[in-house]
């Protein structure tokens, strides 16, 4: 069968590779064309656009940058009616998914959304439209099935493909001879993977590391960027960058600064005590003050429902603060052992691993059925 797949950020690459994998296991005939990343790239097909072209994050953002988005929702729109897949599946990124999915339900495609847009944060009566435009939703959050049924839907719930990608992780045997990381306890910093982030945050996280001089600092590289794109935000100071080891970096780390994002559920499924950090636009804060429904922005808080990890938002993202969250998780071994305990609640909330395998099923089993 003929795949559409995308995935316009870091993360949705990365869970689009994974299903393109068992894609390919369960169907020897697999062909794709996607927006998407080097991840996917690497599992083969054609890439017709890459997330870094894409991902603009806040109100103001996306305002600001409306000409490149609606130039590449007219390109993803026109591809896929020339490429005439037997299933177009998207992977997260609603605002500009939700858009392409109304589009292709009304060509009469059949539209699969894997990892449910985040309508109950905000504007929850999305649902309507997804309900409208989407034949089959693949969630990922436990707290999803309930919500979605209180609007009438029935979805599938297919556990989170993070564990599959955690559980498929096998740790580089010389990552700290490699890079030079030998003689010192390591605190990862988690950046993010879109330009407003690292601009915002690294700078703030470069000046925690003047504080803690008997640790070893190291930013996890996106692939988008180089080091040198890095070095701009830290001052001068030697905090090394790796890339496409991320995984490597935190299993190896005493404690982690992670932007929010689906990095703070990665350090937390690799058992690394972590403070969650974000700082966006003023304008973009203050809308999403009065539009967002929930308590906490990390993906562990919002499973768990209660604060596990520090969120430092905003004007409390400030290196004075960091520091004092990071002695905790470094120095005081009660508050260290508490979180790592709910760190294995977690886990058992989370399930097994899995979840790339059986959104594939299901997916072929309602393609076939078209």
């Amino acid at each position: 069968m003929k795949y559409y797949l995308v995935a316009g950020e870091a993360s949705g690459d990365l869970h689009g590779a994974n299903l393109m994998k068992e894609l390919k296991e369960k169907d020897k005939q697999a062909e794709f064309r996607y927006f998407g990343g080097h991840l996917m790239e690497a599992e083969g097909g054609i890439l017709v656009k890459h997330y870094e072209d894409m991902a603009f994050m806040g109100f103001v953002e996306v305002v600001a940058n409306l000409g490149a988005i609606l130039k590449n929702m007219s390109l993803c729109k026109k591809d896929i009616v020339a490429y005439q897949p037997d299933v177009l599946i998207l992977i997260d990124f609603p605002g500009f998914n939700l858009k392409i999915a109304d589009f292709a339900k009304r060509t009469g495609l059949l539209v699969c959304y894997y990892i449910s847009p985040k309508v109950w944060a905000w504007n929850q009566k999305r649902v309507l439209k997804i309900k409208r435009s989407v034949d089959h939703l693949f969630c990922i959050l436990p707290f999803e099935v309930d919500f979605y049924k209180g609007w009438g839907m029935d979805i599938d719930y297919v556990g989170n493909p993070l564990l599959d990608a955690v559980d498929a992780f096998t740790p580089t045997p010389d990552f700290l001879k490699n890079n030079v990381l030998i003689g010192k306890k390591i605190i990862a910093l988690l950046p993010g993977s879109r330009k407003q982030e690292i601009s915002r945050l690294l700078p703030e996280m470069a000046k925690v590391a003047g504080r803690f001089t008997n640790f070893q600092f190291v930013i996890a590289g996106a692939p988008t960027f180089d080091a040198e794109y890095y070095r701009q935000y830290i001052g001068g100071m030697h905090i090394p960058v790796v890339f496409n080891a991320t995984y490597d970096l935190l299993s190896n780390a005493e404690a982690a600064v992670v932007a929010s994002g689906t990095a703070t559920l990665e350090t937390a499924l690799l058992n690394v005590p972590q403070v969650v950090v974000y700082k966006g636009n003023a304008i973009t804060i203050g809308i999403a003050k009065m539009l967002v429904k929930i308590k906490f922005i990390s993906l562990v808080n919002l499973i768990m429902d209660k604060e596990v990890v520090k969120e430092l938002i905003q004007q409390d993202c400030d290196f004075h603060n960091i520091s004092n969250e990071l002695d905790k998780l470094v120095g005081l071994e009660d508050y260290r052992n508490a979180m790592l305990a709910n760190y294995h609640l977690l886990h058992q909330r989370m399930g097994k691993p899995g979840a790339s395998a059986k959104t594939a099923a299901l997916i072929i089993k309602y393609a076939s059925k078209k």
